[in-house]
């Protein structure tokens, strides 16, 4: 279908002029009061009463395995499942060992973090597509936490040698095994956190994490991750840093101790960053044809073991090793409910920034493959998952983007390949365990580091937002630098509130702009963005794009005397001025007054009229005040002062206002008054019905404001205007409009019915027509 011919249609539209009230009067429904109390009484009822059909869906919402299970097609995808679960359970459990050492707890538990989480998802989870477990962010913000609760200095131990000198060393095994605890404690209580979060159905809270905040804050962390991985890939001494400029210490160090870099461990991780980066763009380029991605991870790792054990490179060239990998499960800890108070902010930002990458993830595959995931519930599943993780020492659980593109990529179609991938995870850790043990952390550093490639991209974001929408640039800017500088979590928590502080600006200084017409319609545009728009005479049509409240209350009233080029209050009282100065004048019979109260020019008293004489002679019409008209635009030196105001009436466009408070509503009667003052009408045209009840209730029709004021559209308050000035025209009455031209009105053609015939109309049929219509309302 050509839509270019929908450019020459036409269409006629013959219908009343409506304001508010008379559109009210003849459509809205007038439906009884509610009985508030038999209504709450009624909802009471209903919220708590329950019948079988209800128990089993509310059990079904709570537990959705019990919904889809059932319907499960083991059959046709239980392969696909299979597949999906051991290439995501491979990938996962190196993933598992390197985001260990993010955390900074032993790599085993990595494995144990890969594991956990799902077993509890697959009962809650609304996701279909998301691989649980380890992310290097999330991962990054436990170690902050760790390090802080539990850094080095607090497990140092004085050992005594041969010679009697006293050396300081760390004890290890106290350090890694408190630290452990913290970790688990911390995954305990954030759990209980999104759990409870869950059962108030606080989902909606994402919404206040904004996509360029998040990505903003995600390619900070990266950044952090980065440099904490660097300093193992070169395995120099560095201490241990946690909060503010933590980053910039660790970079010193590094840079100060460059000279004792390792060389076979930065050999060993710049090789695999190469080999790694290098297979998974070819996995990403060519997944058409590569039905299940290669592994690239546990290849590297299996190499690089099977390289360090034969080279022996941990006692050759003191190169760090893994060492211990667990071949088994521990038995369950105990939280130090001890430390809650400490822990619970960070718990709270690592919780809701866990939940936000999860959800917005799980959210891209279900639009993808139509199905709903509910907010609500993945706050349960994940509270429930990271609570039951917490006493297996496991670190916080979300998803990881690499992870679920696997998943997805090999056919992956329910929660069974996540619950596969958890078995992959273990057979691993039995079968590899004791191969990994060689293995080098600059290796595990390095597959690290091949995982953030895609948030260090996120980096291209910049200019695109930048075109687009320079507020949401600001925040992503501002969310990476403040992580970087900041930390994790006040990154996290500057980067909300700088997203909040830009939405109260734009709010507060939102857009306003004049309209004008195209002609022959009834389309009003901004008149400085298109060209063929025309400005009524005499006329002013502003358009404020945005709620009115105390915040942008003045913006408002400062966009309207930007756009009418001059302050009604101002003009009034320049006006009162210049009166006095006339009716001063006037009794120094410096200025005339004729017997219509019309003032003329200046005159000698040799010229004064006979009429002008006998009243001088009457001293008690001397006492009489003169009544006299003024014409403000008018040539009199007296006037010069004052300025010249060639409008007669103001429309206010709140087709784009959704809500006003008080204050506006007050300010709006005042604004209104001041320009009554000075002979200037003002209208409100396009308000919605919840605006006009707002001014109905705030009081703002009780005074001289009327709601006839109140037009359903702009250009119904143009022709009522326009057809008010003709009608005063035809009857010879002085108008204050005197400015505008008789030929502007007819050039419209308009044709109205009286107001009681206008009552009784009704919408016509609109009829397209391919011939010029002379006006769109007639």
């Amino acid at each position: 279908m050509d839509m270019s011919a929908y450019g020459n249609s036409q269409y006629l539209l013959a219908r009343p002029i409506y304001t508010q009230p008379t559109f009210e009067k003849q459509n809205m429904e007038k439906t009884p009061k509610k009985n508030t109390r038999k209504a709450f009484k009624k909802r009471i009822r209903k919220t708590f009463s329950c019948t079988s059909t209800k128990a089993v869906n509310m059990v079904k919402t709570y537990i959705p395995v019990l919904d889809w299970l059932p319907k499960y097609s083991w059959k046709s995808l239980f392969v696909h499942d299979l597949v999906s679960g051991v290439s995501t359970g491979l990938v996962g459990t190196l993933q598992g060992l390197a985001f260990a050492l993010l955390a900074e707890v032993p790599v085993g538990f990595g494995i144990y973090s890969s594991f956990f989480p799902i077993l509890t998802y697959f009962f809650l989870g609304t996701s279909k597509h998301i691989s649980v477990g380890p992310f290097p962010v999330i991962s990054l913000m436990v170690g902050s936490v760790v390090l802080n609760m539990a850094p080095d200095e607090n497990f140092i131990v004085y050992n005594t040698t041969n010679l009697n000198e006293t050396e300081m060393i760390i004890d290890t095994e106290a350090r890694d095994a408190a630290r452990v605890l913290v970790s688990g404690t911390l995954s305990f209580l954030i759990g209980i956190i999104q759990l409870a979060l869950g059962a108030l159905q606080f989902g909606f809270i994402i919404r206040y994490l904004a996509e360029p905040l998040v990505r903003g804050f995600t390619t900070g962390a990266a950044f952090q991750a980065f440099i904490s991985q660097v300093k193992l890939i070169l395995n120099v001494p560095t201490n241990t840093y946690s909060g503010m400029l933590s980053t910039f210490y660790t970079m010193n160090d590094i840079f100060s101790n460059i000279s004792k870099t390792n060389v076979a461990d930065l050999l060993a991780g710049l090789l695999t960053i190469l080999v790694c980066v290098a297979v998974k763009e070819m996995n990403e380029r060519y997944k058409h044809v590569l039905r299940i991605p290669i592994p690239i991870e546990i290849i590297v790792s299996l190499i690089a073991a099977w390289i360090s054990y034969g080279a022996d490179l941990e006692n050759k060239y003191n190169a760090g090793t893994v060492k211990n990998i667990p071949s088994g499960f521990i038995p369950p800890m105990t939280p130090d409910w001890s430390i809650f108070p400490q822990i619970i902010g960070s718990a709270i930002s690592i919780g809701i920034v866990a939940y936000a990458v999860a959800v917005s993830l799980g959210k891209v595959f279900a639009t993808k493959y139509n199905y709903v995931i509910d907010g609500n519930q993945e706050f349960v599943a994940f509270g429930v998952s990271n609570i039951f993780s917490g006493f297996f020492s496991c670190f916080c659980a979300t998803t990881a983007l690499s992870r679920t593109a696997i998943q997805e990529s090999t056919g992956g179609k329910t929660q069974i390949a996540g619950l596969i991938s958890a078995a992959t995870v273990i057979v691993t850790m039995f079968v590899l365990g004791q191969f990994l043990q060689p293995l080098q952390k600059s290796v595990l550093a390095a597959i690290v580091i091949s995982n953030l490639k895609g948030m260090f991209w996120q980096a291209q974001d910049i200019p695109r937002l930048w075109k687009q929408n320079k507020w949401d640039a600001a925040i992503w800017i501002f969310a990476c630098f403040s992580t970087i500088i900041l930390d994790l979590d006040l990154g996290l928590l500057c980067g909300l509130l700088f997203g909040l502080f830009t939405v109260i600006l734009r709010i507060q200084f939102p857009s306003c702009h004049s309209l004008g017409n195209v002609p022959g319609t009834e389309i009003y545009r901004d008149l400085k963005k298109y060209k063929n728009v025309v400005e009524q005479e005499g006329m002013k049509i502003i358009r404020f794009s945005s709620g009115i409240f105390y915040g942008n209350v003045d913006s408002f009233k400062n966009s309207i005397k930007s756009i009418v080029e001059f302050d009604a209050v101002q003009v009034f009282n320049k006006r009162t001025k210049a009166q006095l100065k006339i009716s001063d004048l006037i009794k120094k019979a410096q200025l005339k007054v004729t017997k219509n109260g019309i003032i003329t020019n200046t005159f000698t008293e040799g010229s004064e009229s006979d009429e002008d004489s006998q009243q001088n002679e009457n001293p008690e019409k001397e006492k009489k005040e003169k009544e006299f008209q003024v014409d403000w635009n008018s040539d009199l030196p007296v006037l010069n002062s004052v300025p010249k105001i060639f409008i007669h009436s103001i429309i206010f466009d709140f087709g784009h206002v959704n809500f006003l408070d008080i204050v506006a509503v007050t300010s709006l009667k005042l604004i209104i008054k001041d320009f009554k003052r000075i002979d200037v009408d003002v209208y409100i045209a396009g308000c919605d019905d919840e605006i006009f009840e707002k001014l109905e209730v705030c009081g703002f029709f009780e005074d001289t404001n009327k709601p006839d004021i109140c037009f359903l559209s702009v250009h119904e308050a143009v022709i009522s205007i326009l057809n008010q000035i003709e009608c005063s025209s035809d009857q010879n009455l002085p108008s204050k409009a005197a400015v505008v031209k008789k030929e502007h009105v007819s050039s419209l053609e308009l044709d109205f019915q009286d107001e009681e015939n206008r009552v009784c109309s009704s919408f016509s049929s609109i009829r397209a027509s391919g011939s010029s219509a002379r006006s769109p309302l007639r």
